[in-house]
């Protein structure tokens, strides 16, 4: 039988172990397991508990320089480092955020991993999973229709019908939702109003599941969501709604964080899961927390570029929870990096080591970002079977140069076996001490100045800039005393800049903020940058094309 190359038939390959023996390896005992069939559990709220006070693991952040279509493999080499690291006689567990409906249906694919880094069971990590999204999605809404219950009964809290906020969402990419007009068809249906849709992992409910300690922060969290203004400017809370309670009796069971395995049946946590460009691109904090007293090393990863999702993973997720992380792992591929060096996809195979240096500046920008905050960085350079040894050589030349080192891995391929030098090389960075993390900014600086700071130490662009109503928003913000809380910027994945099409480490751009959000559960600044959009649409030929069941009832084309 030929050996099989999709990630889909691989992971359907893999001789998975009882999700209870999985949990054996941390020490959780079978009690505190809740299974979700034979090969994915939730674990107890009362374990988790007791797991305070415990002594902590290393924490190692894996993230990447700026995605393109040639392909990174940020969550491939997350996934295969915890093996590694496993591999290597090193007690470690994974923290990656839960995949979106929206991009597995529609151009990026699943995110399990791929090759043999992989999560498993990948089909149901990738769709419904353990219904965390379902619930986060439910929750969301039974707020929007609380809202408009409550306009239509009077509006006893004189809410402006212009000035609510909160819209729906739902887990698809559907531009035709972005913007609509609802409650048409007569007194009966509500008051009409201009609305529209997000994606769920753009919800303020994703991020507040994902910040939140616990359930007593996760309620109180949720009561502190503005949904709205009365004329006179002041909010309206989802507290004053009374909707607090009723969402998170829905979100209980989502809180708990999810454990499946690898395809090497190593323990992880596959926990909540905010888009990078438009959230805060982390998994959640009570499994990133659990994991850290469970293991001696935690992987995790954070999505999209460093200038996205570590800037986010340091700045708000490490600065709400509490968390120091040990090292980080920026992942680069040749490909990418000739991307970024202005080869066409199509030309990508051929041997360019003039482009991987011109686009080994990219790197150098997230290195040098990612040292400003204190921990130390590591490149992997994730194999691709057309690299060349002059184009890898290049890859690590620039690397040194700026001042870190560069590990080939072949994990993909191999596995744990291809990143055993990776594995070896962050344990060491890890345990060596030397990490002294920092957010770039503190609390007490302005929100503007929050701003103004991540776009020009960590964009390198030359200034910010936004419409007058938006500077008095901010404004506003902080006179409510919501001045301390850190900005969660969203804009395009693709560039430095917000001009997807600027690759490479373009300087001294200027980014335009549109609009800005409170997020006053979540506890940021929601930023929006250029043309970024919080509902995605789905490309001319989505992968949903090629998405169906085979003959035997197994799904096919889904990654």
């Amino acid at each position: 039988m030929s050996e099989p190359t999709s990630d889909i038939a691989i992971a359907r390959r893999a001789r998975k172990l009882p999700i209870a023996d999985i949990a054996a390896r941390l020490a959780i005992p079978a009690e505190a397991v809740i299974p979700y069939g034979r090969d994915k559990a939730k674990i107890d709220a009362e374990f988790l508990r007791a797991l305070e006070g415990r002594p902590v693991g290393k924490l190692i952040l894996v993230t990447a320089i700026n995605p393109t279509p040639a392909g990174e493999g940020k969550t491939t080499t997350t996934v295969g480092l915890g093996d590694g690291l496993n591999a290597i006689g090193r007690r470690a567990a994974i923290c990656l955020r839960e995949p979106s409906l929206g991009p597995c249906f529609g151009q990026k694919g699943g995110a399990a991993g791929g090759g043999r880094a992989q999560v498993v069971p990948m089909e149901d990590i990738n769709l419904h999973f353990t219904g965390d999204f379902h619930a986060i999605t439910t929750a969301h809404n039974l707020l929007a229709a609380m809202i408009d219950n409550h306009m239509h009964w009077g509006n006893a809290l004189g809410l402006d019908p212009r000035r609510i906020v909160w819209r729906r969402v739902v887990d698809m990419n559907d531009r035709a939702l972005r913007d609509i007009v609802q409650s048409l068809g007569g007194p009966a249906n509500g008051l009409p109003r201009e609305s529209g849709f997000d994606i769920t992992v753009a919800s303020e409910i994703m991020a507040i599941v994902c910040l939140a300690a616990d359930l007593e922060d996760l309620e109180a969290r949720l009561g502190r969501i503005v949904v709205g203004y009365r004329p006179d400017k002041s909010r309206v809370y989802a507290r004053d709604l009374k909707a607090d309670g009723a969402m998170a009796v829905l979100l209980k069971d989502a809180m708990l964080p999810n454990l499946v395995q690898t395809l090497e049946n190593n323990p992880a946590f596959v926990h909540g899961g905010p888009f990078a460009n438009i959230a805060h691109g982390c998994n959640s904090v009570v499994a990133t927390r659990a994991a850290l007293r469970l293991a001696d090393y935690v992987v995790t990863e954070a999505g999209f570029g460093a200038d996205l999702g570590a800037e986010k993973f340091f700045d708000i997720k490490c600065r709400q929870a509490g968390l120091t992380p040990d090292a980080t792992v920026i992942v680069a591929t040749v490909r990418a990096l000739k991307m970024n060096g202005g080869v066409a996809k199509a030309d990508l195979g051929r041997e360019d080591v003039a482009a991987v240096r011109r686009g080994a500046v990219n790197l150098q920008r997230h290195i040098g970002n990612c040292q400003s905050f204190g921990v130390p960085v590591i490149v992997a350079i994730n194999h691709f079977g057309t690299d060349t040894d002059d184009e890898i050589d290049a890859v690590r030349l620039a690397a040194e140069a700026a001042g870190v080192e560069a590990v080939l891995c072949r994990h993909w391929a191999q596995g744990s076996a291809g990143i055993l030098d990776l594995a070896h090389r962050v344990a060491a960075l890890a345990d060596g001490g030397t990490a002294r993390f920092r957010p770039i900014y503190p609390d007490a600086m302005s929100l503007l100045g929050k701003i103004e700071t991540v776009v020009k130490d960590i964009y390198h662009g030359a200034a910010v800039t936004a419409e007058p109503a938006v500077l008095r928003e901010l404004e506003s913000f902080e006179r409510d005393g919501y001045g301390a809380l850190p900005v969660c910027m969203a804009k395009t994945q693709y560039s430095f800049s917000t001009d997807p099409g600027r690759l490479g480490a373009p300087s001294d751009h200027v980014v335009h903020v549109r609009q800005v959000r409170l997020a006053a559960g979540a506890g940021y600044v929601v930023a929006i940058c250029g043309d970024i959009l919080t509902m995605p649409g789905l490309p001319r030929h989505p992968a949903a094309e090629a998405i169906r069941l085979n003959e035997e009832g197994l799904v096919e084309g889904l990654f």
